[in-house]
């Protein structure tokens, strides 16, 4: 194997944590292990050496065939609550952390396998993973990267050669997940459990410094650190609201406390705008529903509040005090956040409360009607923005609120020196011409798993690198989905 280049920076921090928080073990070999998918500008992101990129070295690697040294893989524990039932012991059960990657700016990135084999925490499961999960993640985690929200990325994909018994025998494929850390809010719920107030300070203070060190110069670094990971799961929740996504198992076990969103098991875009929509088959009493997802973020961030108790504070009316002031600070950050966002959809640059309406009034038109969120405010932020209400049925409604939104940005338009061209330009980097919709997501999935064919698996993934950019070769990617092609439930890869 060609050397490695001694400025690749590796560390494995996490291992210096106390032993019982993870497991130290390594990858099953596969059968023949095919590529998939590499991803080259995140690779140069990395830092990772070109003798891993799409080459038959990198694919030893990333089938977890053959390991470098800089490799010392293991699977992180954690605990959760999943649907609100707590299970105090979870952890990577086909998963594995390889190593930690510190490119040329100082940034660390967690490289890790997913469906490498069993691990100590597989519970019985073959810690492996079928081809559609892998096609789903690779595909919907860079597409939300390309629409700016905070996510996991993909950096590789392979086929194992090898199947995969669930229901039906299915085709294996390993992922490479890539993220700032794969710490859950779970991660805190089992180092807590633990009851070792020494090592869930040393767990507190590793995570201060490896995504929040601004807090430890604080006069309170431990409540600090619990409002930091409530501002950035506010900020990302708002980002999912305002593009329609449903995360779809918001368990504490797939929340980061680095704000990443992570595990695409069964999220979907909504496409008929209804604050009730739920896509996940688990899902059946609709908890993690779209319009609940910031409540769920809240409920999550409160068991996190939970875990960090003893450190905020020595008396516990004092440490529940403390947590309570943070937690309330959630819904101001997020109603903010989510403002900002959709006025920002609406060509409203500088929001002012009474915007809110303004909001609440489109998506009620829209849930009436049932409009398609994503390409509502695609046909507004263009030229004639008024052809948006060819998707409405309730005319009157439509044209009355057309008119208090034209009043508005009009208004605007006297006190700044935006050019409405400019507004619409500013509107097209925000509402996208393409998003990853569940029927193309499926059928990539269809093709790859019954025929072997990836035609569009890589046609999407190239299309959906610029979802704010028009193309005539891919309008057929930015319709709704028709009757025959919906696609109601989607499934967890486990």
């Amino acid at each position: 194997m060609p050397a490695t280049p001694s400025d690749f920076n590796v560390e494995h921090s996490y291992q210096r944590l106390p032993a019982d928080l993870f497991a130290s073990c390594r990858p099953t070999p596969v059968a023949a292990p095919q590529w998939l998918a590499f991803n080259q500008p995140l690779a140069i992101e990395l830092g990772l050496p070109e003798q891993f990129w799409a080459t038959e070295t990198g694919l030893q690697l990333f089938s977890g065939n053959a390991l470098p040294a800089w490799c010392q893989p293991m699977a992180q524990a954690y605990a959760g609550h999943q649907f609100a039932n707590y299970v105090p012991r979870l952890g990577d059960g086909r998963a594995l952390l390889l190593a930690e990657i510190i490119n040329s700016t100082g940034q660390r990135f967690d490289l890790q396998l997913k469906g490498a084999g069993p691990t100590p925490f597989s519970r019985g499961g073959d810690g492996r993973s079928p081809l559609g999960p892998v096609i789903r993640e690779y595909l919907l985690s860079e597409a939300m990267h390309a629409l700016g929200v905070p996510t996991t990325r993909a950096l590789a994909a392979v086929s194992s050669g090898e199947t995969v018994y669930r229901d039906d025998p299915l085709p294996g494929a390993i992922l490479c997940r890539v993220a700032k850390s794969h710490i859950r809010i779970g991660t805190f719920q089992y180092v807590a459990s633990l009851g070792d107030q020494h090592q869930l300070a040393e767990f507190a203070d590793y995570v201060i410094a490896r995504h929040y060190p601004h807090c430890a110069a604080q006069p309170q670094p431990y409540l600090a650190l619990l409002d930091a990971i409530i501002a950035a799961q506010a900020a990302t929740v708002a980002h999912w609201m305002s593009l329609g996504f449903i995360h779809g198992v918001m368990n504490t076990d797939n929340m980061t406390i680095s704000g990443e969103t992570i595990d695409y098991g069964p999220c979907a875009f909504m496409e008929a705008y209804d604050e009730k929509t739920v896509f996940s088959a688990i899902d059946r009493r609709g908890r993690y529903a779209y319009g609940n997802q910031p409540a769920i973020a809240l409920w999550n961030l409160t068991r996190l509040a939970e875990t960090l108790l003893s450190l905020l504070h020595a008396t516990q009316p004092e440490a529940i005090q403390l947590a309570t002031t943070a937690l309330e600070n959630f819904g101001l950050l997020y109603r903010d956040a989510y403002l900002q966002r959709m006025a920002a959809k609406l060509g409203i640059t500088a929001p002012e409360p009474d915007d809110q309406q303004l909001i609440d009034d489109v998506l009620q038109l829209m849930q009436q009607d049932q409009t398609d969120f994503s390409q509502f405010f695609r046909l507004l932020s263009q030229q004639d923005p008024a052809a948006a209400g060819e998707l409405f049925g309730d005319k009157a409604n439509w044209q009355s609120w057309f008119a208090r939104w034209q009043a508005r940005v009009d208004q605007q338009a006297l006190t700044s020196s935006q050019t409405s061209g400019q507004r619409q330009l500013a509107m097209q980097q925000l509402n996208p011409a393409l998003i990853p919709r569940n029927h193309l997501v499926q059928q990539a999935i269809a093709q790859a798993t019954e025929h072997g064919d990836l035609s569009l698996f890589n046609e999407l993934k190239h299309a959906w690198q610029q979802p704010f950019v028009s193309k005539p070769e891919y309008q057929a990617f930015s319709q709704p989905a028709t009757a025959a092609e919906r696609v109601n439930r989607t499934f967890c890869g486990t």
